[in-house]
Parts: C-alpha cells; sequence; structure tokens
C-alpha cells in the first residue's frame, strides 16, 4: 500500500502571535509535499481580508500550491467576484467554493441583497471566468440543514455540474461513513475525486462541540476512550492512533489522497502523515 497524496488546510492569522503559528504550521508540513494548502474564510466571512492576504502571503513565499477559500456570506457578486479576479491576479488558480456559514447573532444563511443565493450560483460564476480549480465541500453525515442524506448527494452532484471538479468532506469518525458517502455518489453519477476530510483530535472536548454543531454523529466508544486516555494522559496517543487507523483504513480500500484540517497545530497532523509512510520531500531551507 503506497503512501498517499496530502493536502492541509490551515486559518488565516488574526493576531502577530497567530501569524507566526501558521508559519510554524507551515514550515512543519510543507516537506510533507502536499498537493495543495487551503486557507479557509471564518464564519461569517469574519476574515475575508485576512483569508486573502494569508494567501496571497503563502503563495509568493512558500512554494505551495494555495487554494483560497471564498464563500457567498455578506457580499454582493460583483464584490465576491472581484476578490476572486484578485486571487487570479496575484497567481492563485484554485478555490474551494462554499455557501458559507450565518454570520453570527443569525440562525440561518440568508443572501446578501445582490449577493449570490447558495454555492451553485457561486461556482457557476467562478467556473465562467475560466481562471479557476474549483473544490467545494461534501457532507458524508447529513448537513444540519439537508431533508436527507440523499438531498446531500444530490445538492454535491449540482456542484460538480456547475463546474467543480473535486470535493472535500466534512470530518468524520469512521471509515464506513465515508464509504457509504461515496458509493452513493458514484450511483448518482458523480465521478469527481471526494477527498475526505480528516480531523485529528488535539481536544475532544472541543472536537466533541464542533461535531454537534456540524451534526457529525460522534460514537460512544470515542468518548469512552478519551475519557480514559485523559484520565491516564495519554489523549495525544490515543488521538494519533486513531486518526493514523482511520486514514488507513481509508487507504486499504482505494482511498489515495487525504485532505487534513490542521487547525494551524501541525504536530499531530505531521506525526499522523509520517505513521501512514509519507517521508519528507523538501528541504526546508526552501520554505522561506
Amino acid at each position: 500500500m503506497s503512501a498517499p497524496q496530502v493536502s492541509f488546510e490551515f486559518f488565516p492569522p488574526q493576531s502577530l502571535e497567530a501569524s507566526f503559528r501558521l508559519w510554524d504550521t507551515v514550515q512543519t508540513l510543507a516537506p510533507l509535499d502536499p498537493t495543495f494548502v487551503s486557507v479557509t474564510y471564518g464564519a461569517g466571512g469574519t476574515t475575508r481580508d485576512l483569508t486573502r492576504d494569508a494567501v496571497a502571503t503563502l503563495h509568493k513565499s512558500s512554494g505551495l500550491n494555495v487554494a483560497a477559500h471564498l464563500t457567498c456570506v455578506n457580499a454582493t457578486k460583483e464584490e465576491t467576484l472581484a476578490i476572486a479576479a484578485g486571487f487570479a491576479e496575484a497567481g492563485v488558480k484554485e478555490i474551494v467554493a462554499l455557501r458559507g456559514d450565518a454570520p453570527k447573532g443569525q440562525d440561518k444563511f440568508t443572501p446578501c441583497a445582490g449577493g449570490f443565493a447558495n454555492s451553485v450560483e457561486l461556482i457557476e460564476a467562478l467556473a465562467a471566468t475560466g481562471d479557476f480549480k474549483i473544490r467545494v465541500g461534501a457532507y458524508p453525515d447529513r448537513h444540519p440543514e439537508a431533508t436527507s442524506a440523499q438531498a446531500d448527494v444530490d445538492w454535491l452532484k449540482a456542484k460538480i455540474d456547475a463546474g467543480a471538479s473535486e470535493a472535500i468532506t466534512q470530518f468524520f469518525f469512521e471509515a464506513d461513513t465515508f464509504f457509504r458517502f461515496h458509493d452513493s455518489c458514484v450511483k448518482a453519477g458523480i465521478n469527481a475525486p471526494i477527498l475526505p476530510g480528516i480531523l485529528p483530535i488535539e481536544n475532544w472536548k472541543g472536537t466533541r462541540n464542533f461535531a454537534k454543531r456540524c451534526g457529525t454523529p460522534v460514537p460512544a466508544w470515542l468518548d469512552d476512550a478519551f475519557e480514559k486516555a485523559e484520565r491516564d494522559g495519554r489523549a495525544d496517543l490515543l488521538a494519533t492512533a486513531l486518526c493514523t487507523e482511520l486514514c488507513s483504513e481509508l487507504m486499504e480500500d482505494g482511498v489515495d489522497a487525504l485532505h487534513f484540517y490542521t487547525l494551524n497545530r501541525p504536530e499531530l497532523t505531521r506525526d499522523v502523515c509520517h505513521a501512514l509512510g509519507i517521508a519528507p520531500k523538501l528541504d526546508l531551507q526552501n520554505v522561506a
């Protein structure tokens, strides 16, 4: 079983300390030769300018293939496409196109006046420019706003048909969750690659709360395992073992690319990648 291709998601920094953490994360993970790295938007588009600046800086200085997140939140169509044009002018040719979460204080997403109503409209507009490779989100567990699991599959197909070429899933805890979803996508005629999104568990309480907000079911055995591990001071060891096992199960059944949500804390992701046989390929001196 050969080592998989990997890609990494980063957060844009919101402070000087966070800027150093992001750069440390890049230096730690760049030697693993990712196919791309992505930089997120904050909830409600709150880090739009920070995302733009981080993407431009990483593209210029890291030598990595950088993909920018772009959402429909709190911007007109013209404003959103102007941001995309700025990415293209900076040499960034890949976008992760998302509808985006509702701004803080709102219960659900409501399109901005003159803005894109949903991710399909955004993807169609980006595809029409011819400037970008477009990736989109996918949901192996039912999205909180979806009427059914099949509705998530149908919506993903609409996004692929609109011009996206690849999908990245929300994180999940068991390999069977991904394979069930992937089989449903194939049955629906989706031929585009679907990258499993992997979330190394840096903090179980935080991960559990995040999963609840995302509608991701949490297996009872995980609660028990982390309760015991935290009591014995072995939480990091357990997290590394579980993440490595999940990735190995995916690889054994044919998955050849993994997308890691790093949370700008790279050590666990790096350790998992090393355990999967992904050896450093780049000279750190070239990442400056």
